[in-house]
């Protein structure tokens, strides 16, 4: 690349986007936790960028628009006022996407919902996954047909972080929340938000670390090593 304003710009957005792309990175730029001239050689050798200076410059330019905006300070504030809870014997169906396996669940949905139970039904490109109790187990595979059925996990849980309305508009808000159960080496089957809930599936072998990690970032904990649940 050459000095010219075109290239400048190249290398901005070039810094620009390996920041973004890195969220442990973003969140010590945001917090004034970084060196810069590290960071700009790291940016440098994995991304094939050859001005220091620029990348330098981009580099302090993206920290001082972050240090302006403080998501996880928004995100803490959100969580602040959000509760927990937990469902054990939950079961996901999963069954193929075909106009008549959402047909045939109509009455069992009715009944479900009308009985105050937990009832979720996802539709993706290639499957609908259903989302409910154990007890359902037996009538919601009567009523989409084995033939329509991929898969089933029953025995699981279900862990619901219910937050204020404004969670909406929190960014990053459910990000943060799957990458810390990510660094606890949580295996999710289902991640869902649904307005003010956001919901996580989860084996009973992670059930508790689940909501141990979950607690600790709504009440602003350390959160607990892994290695008493496993």
């Amino acid at each position: 690349m050459d000095k010219s304003g075109k290239d400048k710009v190249s290398v901005a957005e070039v810094t620009r986007k390996y920041i973004d792309r890195h969220p442990s990175i973003r969140d010590c730029i945001s917090k004034d936790l970084i060196n810069f001239s590290s960071l700009s050689r790291l940016i440098m050798k994995e991304m094939g960028v050859t001005h220091e200076e620029a990348v330098l410059a981009a580099s302090r330019r993206y920290a001082a628009k972050l240090a302006r905006s403080d998501c996880e300070g928004d995100i803490m504030r959100v969580f602040e006022e959000s509760r927990l809870e937990l469902k054990t014997r939950i079961c996901i169906v999963v069954a193929k996407n075909e106009w008549i396996v959402l047909k045939n669940l109509e009455e069992i949905v009715r009944k479900i919902l009308s009985d105050k139970s937990t009832m979720q039904v996802l539709q993706g490109t290639n499957a609908i996954t259903v989302i409910s109790e154990d007890k359902f187990l037996p009538s919601i595979v009567k009523a989409i047909g084995e033939d329509h059925i991929i898969t089933i996990k029953q025995n699981i849980a279900e862990i619901t972080v219910k937050s204020p309305a404004r969670i909406e508009e929190t960014r990053g808000a459910f990000s943060y929340l799957v990458s810390m159960l990510s660094e606890q080496g949580i295996n999710l089957f289902e991640a869902v938000s649904c307005y003010t809930d956001t919901i996580f599936i989860v084996s009973r072998e992670d059930m508790m670390l689940a909501f141990d990690v979950l607690s600790a970032c709504i009440e602003d904990r350390i959160v607990p090593e892994n290695n008493s649940h496993r």
